[in-house]
């Protein structure tokens, strides 16, 4: 259900830049509306829409970016999700994804657990 809604919202805005022409000085700065904040995802499972996984620590501005391991590469913006794998890392409530495009758009904190 949750993979269902985020499809249909992502949908949704791809056909709304669609019917905006991408002129190169047009920045296209999608919202992630997926993970919310709160939000837990197991690891193993696939959830929709992802690039980079990192993390916020309280007080702190650094998203700890794991470059090394994206969760999806070499997919248009414009197609509006990429499925993953949700990656086996150390369980934490403040991971953020950071859609990269035009501009880096950071999603709220959420949780993977194992």
């Amino acid at each position: 259900m949750f993979a269902n809604k985020f499809t249909a919202i992502v949908t949704a805005l791809v056909a709304a830049a669609a019917a905006v022409s991408a002129a190169p000085s047009i920045v296209f700065s999608p919202p992630i509306t997926s993970p919310k904040a709160g939000d837990v995802w197991p690891a193993g499972t696939t959830q929709t829409g992802l690039i980079l996984l990192g993390y916020i620590e309280d007080g702190s501005e650094d998203e700890h970016l794991d470059i090394k391991n994206p969760l999806a590469v070499n997919f248009p913006i414009s197609a509006g999700s990429a499925s993953v794998e949700v990656p086996s890392v150390t369980p934490r409530d403040d991971y953020v994804v950071v859609l990269f495009g035009d501009s880096g758009n950071t999603s709220p904190k959420f949780t993977i657990t194992n």
